[in-house]
């Protein structure tokens, strides 16, 4: 673990147009629980915390005029990481001293922010160390929601895609207790996999049903030829085989999310979750290249705008 030479800043990004958040704070870059479909794996650079230029951009932020709605006035608890991950070391002592001041940090900007602003907190992790500040969530109030990916409940998949990242049982379980000490959760039903045909994603969806969450975002897994390298190294480990075939070409791809997508729309309806259902489609699905796959260009159109220009749910 490295240290990076740039403190921790808000920063815009396209995480607007997925309505999870006006801004992103990243405590570091790089580490153990982040899918192939986004990071390559990679060690991690953790950022100093320099309160002073903390709350500095802090209050640029609680100032800021020029707001995405679909942003919900929120800061993201990461982008480039997972804000609750473990940190392993060779050393003991070391791994302990790592885990704490990782702990710290986190925990020591989540109480700038509570303090010194006005400005929602939106949480996003894989990790069920987040149990450890469920107090500090809840003192937030309705400023902040708290969420997991759960892309699935198959714990083979998720050893292949997201190899080091805690189980999905495990996840679930954090869930539920979030639920229970009254925090307003979400769900990111991301990415899905290949292999998850409707039957995986309707036995998912039920079990977020369950959960009653304010929003379920869900988008499909897009890999680049390293990502696609990296899945099969990660299959082969497990002795597993893997779908490849919808990476081979953008048609193909284009072709599968549009499948999924659809199919998850009919589990969400089934389900009861179609009206919490925000979907996160590619950029690549607006490119000629899909037009040949639609029967009805002006419908997916709207489609596409809606899912785009859809303003999450904050309670």
């Amino acid at each position: 673990m490295q240290l990076h030479p740039h403190p921790p800043r808000f920063i815009r990004g396209d995480h607007i147009t997925k309505s999870l958040s006006e801004w992103v704070c990243n405590i570091a870059d790089g580490g153990p629980y982040l899918s192939l479909g986004y990071f390559a794996p990679c060690g991690i650079n953790v950022h100093p915390l320099d309160e002073k230029a903390f709350l500095e951009a802090l209050e640029m932020a609680e100032n800021q005029k020029d707001l995405c709605p679909g942003g919900n006035r929120a800061i993201l608890f990461c982008t480039t990481t997972d804000p609750y991950q473990f940190l392993r070391h060779s050393h003991p002592l070391q791994e302990k001293s790592l885990n704490t001041r990782l702990r710290t940090v986190t925990r020591r900007m989540l109480t700038l922010i509570r303090d010194h602003s006005t400005l929602r907190v939106r949480i996003l992790t894989r990790s069920p160390l987040a149990q450890e500040d469920f107090d500090l969530f809840k003192s937030f109030g309705n400023r902040l929601m708290f969420g997991m990916y759960l892309p699935t409940l198959r714990d083979d998949l998720c050893k292949i895609y997201e190899r080091d990242a805690p189980s999905p049982a495990s996840r679930l379980e954090t869930l539920k207790k979030a639920k229970a000490a009254g925090l307003h959760i979400f769900v990111a039903m991301a990415p899905t996999f290949p292999e998850s045909d409707e039957a995986d994603l309707r036995r998912t969806m039920d079990t977020i049903a369950e959960l009653d969450p304010l929003t379920v975002f869900h988008e499909v897994l897009h890999l680049n030829a390293d990502g696609v390298a990296r899945m099969m190294i990660n299959a082969a480990m497990q002795g597993a085989r893997v779908n490849t075939k919808v990476f081979r070409s953008r048609k193909q791809w284009i072709k599968h999310a549009l499948q999924t997508f659809a199919s998850v729309e009919r589990v969400a309806k089934a389900t009861g979750l179609r009206k919490r259902l925000h979907l996160w489609p590619h950029q690549i699905l607006e490119t000629g290249e899909a037009m040949p796959l639609v029967s009805n260009p002006t419908r997916y159109w709207k489609w596409l705008e809606g899912c785009w220009m859809r303003v999450s749910e904050w309670p």
